[in-house]
């Protein structure tokens, strides 16, 4: 039997990382967390008990160094490292220089993350267990050429896919052979940045395809369970924006079938922890093992508020050694969840990142809305990291009041200083294949152009508050009566907007 955890390092940054706090901070646990430069004034770090510098700002200097992040761990006295996502979160090699030095890894055991980590090694588990699978080769690809042969025999269109890792690194989608090369170098090397494998594999793609997810966790008694599926069908190249729960596509007996699936395909490797079972599921409700993630994903909110379970709790009292306090039968999907990512992108200019200062912030509040922050008014957003900077999760007691509620809370959330996409996700809202349900993987795709019609209105809102941000930003005061809400001044306080009325009256 293991000790009681007492203190968790978090071996990550922003949200996540905030996050964990949370959680730890309800169970009474101690936490410490890492920063790099450009995190020296992070959220996370004011939040924790405890804070420690790793290096500097270049991620494989800081966040992916292993050896910095145990001795952190070992000189503060924790007794247990939380992943988070993304970094080092689905790396094996990490896993075990955390048991090697005493340390309780917040996770599957190393051999698991090795196996189900691994696109290549999962989908030969996955076989051998007798889940249906996506077509594709059971190895890595040695080079550029082989993988045209492959390609070719397999015909196009194909998925190149880093055997390591996930949130749609290391991904590209080929068309045509003439595209390949290119393709296989960007895959390849962004695979190499973000999980330090560059291992790449190819996969039949199935198009216009469904993107349906199920939660599982087991313990290290046995036992294993779902939380049911998530619909993450909105996706912007290969990376999640928009996700919900229940999947409004997949029927009562599909959910079922995928769920019993995804337990039976963890229980065939005795997986314990958090993990999720990620699939394709066609036009016709055929479904195809995709992969494994071997940690908590980023969109694990909306599935805690459909269930009432807190997964990074959970996540605790396992690698503390506790059975899973739950039967299958006790958990259940009540209402409806969506989750908005948001980040600091221009949508307008191809989603270029926007770092820069937090001039404002103003949250969204009321029944049913939840808000995983990870900035603060007067923040710096660094460039070097994945630009999410929150998530906005709401619920209804049915989809169409979760649609209603997500599209209200966006209306008040403001964000002044850097572009973010929350003008995205409030049209995207109200696309009407959205709204019926009627979505695959190539929303984004077929209705971006719409989506980022902007009317007169808007853009001389999204004009003024971007004067807005400079005048606060350079230290200098408004026009009186201008608000400071960062995303649109034009509120019913405005000078403009008042003016703007006044002068229509004249007429």
């Amino acid at each position: 039997m293991k000790n009681k955890i007492k203190k968790i390092l978090i071996a990550n940054r922003g949200e996540i990382a905030v996050r964990v706090i949370r959680a730890c901070r309800e169970l009474e646990i101690k936490t410490v967390a890492v920063y790099s430069d450009a995190d020296r004034a992070a959220l996370h770090v004011r939040r924790a008990d405890e804070a420690y510098h790793i290096g500097p700002s270049t991620p494989s200097e800081s966040y992916l160094n292993v050896s910095k992040i145990i001795e952190v761990a070992k000189k503060s006295g924790a007794d247990a490292i939380h992943p988070g996502y993304g970094f080092l979160s689905e790396n094996a090699g990490f896993a075990e220089e955390i048991h090697k030095a005493g340390l309780i890894f917040i996770g599957p055991d190393p051999k698991l993350i090795r196996a189900m980590g691994s696109k290549i090694e999962a989908r030969k588990i996955a076989q051998k267990a007798g889940v249906p699978i996506v077509p594709g080769i059971e190895r890595p690809l040695v080079d550029v050429k082989e993988a045209e042969k492959v390609a070719k025999e397999m015909g196009y269109p194909i998925l190149l896919k880093a055997a390591a890792g996930g949130g749609g690194k290391g991904m590209r989608a080929v068309h045509q052979e003439k595209d390949l090369k290119s393709a296989f170098e960007m895959a390849q090397s962004e695979a190499l940045k973000s999980f330090k494998d560059g291992a790449i594999y190819i996969e039949k793609l199935i198009e216009g395809p469904h993107h349906i997810e199920v939660q599982i966790f087991g313990d290290e008694q046995g036992h294993v369970m779902h939380f049911f599926e998530r619909e993450c069908s909105i996706q912007r190249r290969h990376q999640k924006v928009i996700e919900e729960s229940p999947s409004p596509f997949i029927t009562a007996d599909t959910r079922k079938k995928i769920c019993d699936m995804a337990v039976k395909l963890c229980k065939s490797v005795n997986y314990y922890n958090a993990g999720t079972i990620e699939c394709l599921v066609d036009k016709n409700q055929n479904y195809y093992f995709l992969e494994m993630n071997t940690r908590l994903q980023v969109e694990h909110p909306v599935t805690e508020m459909v269930t009432g379970v807190d997964l990074v709790k959970l996540q605790i009292l396992v690698a503390g050694g506790k059975a899973l306090p739950f039967k299958q039968e006790e958990i259940r999907q009540t209402g409806h969840a969506i989750e908005c990512r948001v980040y600091a992108e221009d949508p307008f200019h191809n989603f270029m990142p926007s770092p820069g200062l937090v001039v404002d912030q103003q949250y969204p509040h009321g029944p049913g809305v939840r808000l995983d922050n990870g900035i603060y008014q007067g923040f710096q957003i660094p460039l070097e990291y994945d630009p999410v900077l929150s998530k906005l999760i709401c619920w209804g007691r049915d989809r169409t009041e979760a649609i209603e509620r997500t599209k209200r809370a966006l209306t008040e959330y403001r964000v002044s200083g850097p572009k973010t996409n929350l003008y995205f996700h409030r049209k995207a809202l109200e696309v009407d294949d959205f709204v019926k349900g009627h979505y695959d993987t190539h929303f984004v795709e077929k209705h971006l152009e719409n989506i980022l019609k902007i009317d007169r209105e808007e853009k001389t809102k999204s004009l003024m508050a971007a004067a807005l941000a400079k005048f606060l930003e350079e230290g200098k005061q408004p026009p009186v009566g201008v608000s400071a809400s960062g995303g649109s001044p034009l509120q019913e306080h405005s000078v403009w907007k008042t003016s703007g009325r006044r002068e229509g009256l004249r007429k």
